[in-house]
């Protein structure tokens, strides 16, 4: 899980596997749980965001059990290779890292109310890695996928480093960038629900125990 010596690091596109043009595996069409596609085109009127906070099975869970969100689906975002495996991205030779992305109902559940979840449910200041999950692809990362969502993450990101700072946390290492240029690869079928097929499976996911102030997040971007 590290690419150079015992710190892990991330690639460069050089360093980086070089992937292939189409998936090396198939992916379910439903989500077990909700019973909705996990794969686009969506509905109209529904939005998409992308989360990365640790392992993505516990992570998954947090955002279907989530009043308004219409389908959720795991895979991996933010590096170089094309159509990576799980053995590729958990070498830490592609760059990505474990996402979670939801599509929602902005009329059920606001895209800040999904933040909100976000970063109370991952100790956002861990750099790379989850308790004790260690590896690039483990660490925190937003993907907007408008510029109002771009400005609300990065205004709940302040609002919560400010009370994490109060609480005597260090500084967040989530990284805030567009999804526009960074391709979301579906994960295999079996980490689909993880936790649903498999109810004591691996939970890695654990907050600060701090909470994001949610009231002073912009919602106008």
């Amino acid at each position: 899980m590290m690419l150079f010596g015992r710190t892990p690091v991330l690639p460069t596109p050089d360093q980086a596997l070089r992937g292939r043009p189409e998936p090396a595996f198939a992916v379910p069409s439903q989500h077990t749980v909700l019973g909705n596609p996990l794969l686009g085109p969506y509905p109209s009127g529904l939005q998409v965001a992308d989360f990365a906070l640790g392992c993505f099975w516990g992570a998954e869970r947090k955002f279907w059990e989530t009043e308004g969100v219409w389908t959720t689906l795991v895979g991996y975002q933010g590096g170089y290779t094309e159509h990576p495996t799980y053995e590729e991205v958990c070498s830490g030779q592609t760059g990505h890292t474990e996402v979670v992305r939801v599509v929602f109902d902005p009329a059920l559940v606001p895209y800040t109310a999904l933040l909100k979840l976000f970063w109370e449910s991952h100790d956002p200041t861990q750099g790379f890695r989850q308790g004790n999950d260690v590896g690039t692809q483990y660490r925190s990362a937003i993907y907007t996928h408008s510029p109002d969502q771009d400005a609300e993450a990065a205004a709940s990101r302040d609002a919560y480093q400010q009370v994490l700072n109060g609480s005597g946390y260090g500084e967040i290492t989530t990284e805030i960038l567009p999804a526009a240029d960074r391709a979301f690869y579906p994960a295999e079928g079996y980490h689909q629900q993880y936790l649903d097929k498999n109810p004591g499976g691996y939970c890695g996911i654990g907050g600060t125990g701090v909470s994001c102030p949610i009231g002073v997040v912009r919602a106008d971007g």
